[in-house]
C-alpha cells in the first residue's frame, strides 16, 4: 500500500470515528413532536464501523474509482451511491461491499458515467455540490447529515436515510432550487 493509500485509509477511518462521536446528540420527532422508532447507539456504531470498512476496501481497490462513491449504513445495509465509468466497476464494488463483515444487504444506487468530464466541470461539481449541502443544513424540515450529495455535470445525485417521505420530497426540491443544477436524483431511502 502507498503512502496516498494510507492516507486515504486513514482518512476513512478517522471519519468513521467522528461520525461516532455525534451519534445520539439528537432524536426523530415527527410533526406532532412524538418520538419516532431510531436505532440505539451500539447499532450505530457498528453502522459507522461497517461503513469505515467499506470504505477502507473502495479505497484499497485500484480498479474502483472510490472517490466517486458515497457509502452509507443503516443497520447493517449499505447503501452506494455516486458514479462509475462502466459496469465492471459497479460490480466490483457492489461484490467488495458485500464481503465486508456485518454487512447484511448492499443497495447499489450508483450510476453509470456520461461522457469524460474536465477539470473545470469538476470544480463545478464540487461547487454545486457544497451549495446543496448548505440549503439542506439551513432547512430545519432536512435531517441533511443522513443525505450524501454527489454532482457530476450539474447532475446532483441524493442518497441516504431519511425519516419519511416529506423530508425526501423536500430534500429534493431544495436541492432542485440550488442555481446551476439542471436534474437531481432521488436514491434516498425510507428508514426503517
Amino acid at each position: 500500500m502507498n503512502a496516498r493509500t494510507e492516507n486515504m485509509l486513514l482518512g476513512a477511518v478517522l471519519a468513521g470515528a467522528l461520525s461516532i462521536t455525534v451519534v445520539g446528540c439528537g432524536k426523530a420527532v415527527d410533526s406532532a413532536g412524538m418520538a419516532l422508532p431510531s436505532t440505539t447507539v451500539g447499532t450505530e456504531i457498528d453502522d459507522s464501523v461497517i461503513t469505515s470498512n467499506v470504505k477502507a476496501v473502495l479505497l484499497g481497490d485500484p480498479d474502483i474509482k472510490s472517490f466517486d462513491f458515497k457509502v452509507e449504513t443503516r443497520k447493517g445495509e449499505v447503501l452506494l451511491s455516486g458514479f462509475v465509468d462502466n459496469q465492471a466497476q459497479l460490480d466490483r464494488a457492489t461484490a467488495a461491499s458485500r464481503a465486508v463483515e456485518g454487512v447484511k444487504a448492499v443497495q447499489n444506487n450508483v450510476i453509470l458515467k456520461g461522457a469524460p468530464t474536465s477539470v473545470g466541470k469538476k470544480v463545478d461539481a464540487g461547487i454545486i455540490t457544497s451549495k446543496v449541502k448548505a440549503a439542506l443544513l439551513g432547512d430545519p424540515g432536512v435531517k441533511s447529515f443522513d443525505i450524501a450529495v454527489v454532482t457530476r455535470n450539474d447532475e446532483v445525485l441524493l442518497s441516504g436515510f431519511v425519516d419519511n417521505q416529506i423530508q425526501m420530497e423536500r430534500a429534493v426540491a431544495i436541492a432542485r432550487g440550488v442555481e446551476g443544477v439542471r436534474l437531481v436524483s432521488n436514491e434516498m431511502s425510507i428508514k426503517k
